[in-house]
């Protein structure tokens, strides 16, 4: 979603300042590689269009920064690897094989796609709350989605959101709670705490 603002603050020997948006917000840090015009410098009181991502500490940026009037230029999407999607599917595909050869109920394949639809959700309205400024959720909450099953969800997300898929930090600790779901699924399967019977 683009907004517009104004630049409130802007130190051209450093080439970073601050964008104040037209709505309610806090403002938003702005970095000279984000322009898309590097012809024209930015000076305090242009008015400029931009999208909202984060730094690698979790805090608001401007990125795609135009100038009033200029059109943005469209990148192209930067395509995620197949291995994520590629995993998934084989899971629910093991999933579902288990339920219908009557190794599983289906409640646990049930579980898995509430929990990921779940999972989904708050991962859009995390990136919403992102790219308007607003209270976000914390990272510890998307872990514990995931951790408890919503983990495909949250693949998802990543893959198709572009959210919170960049960070490492959160990126190790996804993957952690991933293996540590599914071990406790086959912990729990191998001793037919999860059974037909």
């Amino acid at each position: 979603m683009r907004l517009k603002g104004k630049i409130t603050q802007w130190d051209d020997v450093k080439g970073f300042g601050f964008i104040q948006p037209m709505l309610n917000g806090d403002r938003v840090f702005l970095h000279i590689k984000t322009l898309q015009n590097r012809q024209r410098r930015p000076m305090i009181g242009d008015v400029v269009t931009y999208s909202v991502t984060q730094d690698k500490s979790g805090r608001s940026q401007a990125d795609s920064v135009t100038f009033a009037g200029e059109t943005l230029r469209v990148k192209a999407a930067k395509k995620g690897g197949f291995w994520p999607i590629a995993l998934l599917l084989i899971f629910l595909a093991g999933l579902l094989m288990a339920v219908v050869t009557q190794r599983m109920p289906v409640f646990v394949l049930l579980a898995y796609l509430l929990l990921s639809v779940v999972t989904f959700v708050v991962y859009w309205f995390d990136k919403r709350k992102a790219q308007t400024g607003n209270w976000r959720t914390p990272e510890s909450t998307l872990q514990f989605c995931s951790l408890i099953g919503g983990w495909p969800g949250a693949l998802l997300a990543q893959h198709y959101l572009r959210h919170k898929s960049q960070k490492r930090s959160f990126l190790w600790q996804f993957w952690s709670t991933v293996l540590l779901n599914v071990a406790l699924l086959l912990y729990f399967y191998s001793r037919d705490f999860i059974s037909l019977s």
